[in-house]
């Protein structure tokens, strides 16, 4: 009988980086805005409440918790896209029925809801998932693109053929801001998900809408540029300060994940010689 030595497959990940700031800008007197890092699991959560009083910071807040202990409560899929993208969606449909029985309990939060954007890296691949119009970029190789798709009014009429651009449904008059999916309108939601192949410099941005409708993309994208072999903080002030600059109309939030090289692979240990029968 041949023996072999027992081997233990082991996944060699990237050295992630990160920062991430939340601001109430100029004009909002409550920071609605949620942003949770949890740097060990990979996993970047960004959402924008919205509602009357103080229950879109709830709504906001909750849905942050709820994916948070819904991705505490797995073994995380890091070799696995297809149970990563699974368990993305099931997190965020989590926290969609948690705000939803909130707002249905508490007579303060009547009508609440956020939107939400998340993205979870391992290996060399991030997925990542969203409701609403906070949105995820990815800069690479200096070209900044995004890989969100918006649930809006806006969006929606470019989707189906009405303008040819957002610019141009906007000089019709048509506003950026109404939303035409959130997290709490209803006990069900469709999430957009996917997942993405990463690069070691991918710089991703995660971002509320008062950061992403005050200040143009090629804007974010030279500010990114910029910071590619620096430190990320100082980075993440200036997208906040550029934001508040240009007026501060909303709660700014963002978060920023790089993605390093990955470590090098200790010498592999030489395999048993095989015994003859």
């Amino acid at each position: 009988m041949d023996l072999d030595a027992e081997r233990t497959v082991v996944m060699w990940v990237p050295r992630l980086e990160f920062a991430w700031r939340t601001d109430p800008g100029r004009v909002r007197v409550r920071n609605e805005d949620a942003v949770s890092v949890h740097a060990e699991w990979g996993l970047v959560i960004v959402a924008d409440g919205v509602g009357g009083a103080s229950s879109g910071e709830v709504a906001s807040r909750l849905a942050v918790e709820t994916v948070a202990a819904c991705f505490a409560r797995q073994t995380l899929p890091r070799g696995d896209r297809d149970q990563a993208l699974t368990l993305a969606e099931a997190a965020v449909g989590e926290a969609n029925r948690a705000v939803w029985e909130r707002a249905q309990e508490s007579p303060g939060c009547t009508g609440m809801g956020t939107t939400i954007v998340l993205g979870f890296a391992a290996g060399d691949w991030l997925a990542y998932a969203n409701v609403g119009d906070s949105r995820l970029y990815r800069l690479r190789a200096g070209e900044l693109k995004q890989l969100s798709h918006d649930h809006s009014f806006i969006q929606e009429v470019v989707d189906q053929g009405f303008f040819r651009s957002r610019a141009d449904a906007r000089r019709y008059g048509i506003g950026d801001n109404i939303l035409t999916r959130a997290l709490g309108s209803s006990r069900e939601v469709k999430i957009s998900c996917d997942l993405v192949d990463t690069q070691s410099g991918d710089l991703f941005l995660f971002c509320t809408d008062g950061l992403s409708g005050l200040v143009p993309e090629e804007w974010l994208r030279q500010i990114l540029v910029a910071a590619s072999d620096k430190e990320l903080g100082p980075a993440a002030e200036a997208l906040v300060q550029l934001a508040n600059e240009r007026g501060g109309s909303d709660n700014i939030t963002l978060a920023l994940l790089r993605i390093g090289d990955r470590p090098a692979e200790p010498p592999r240990k030489p395999r048993a010689k095989r015994r003859a029968d």
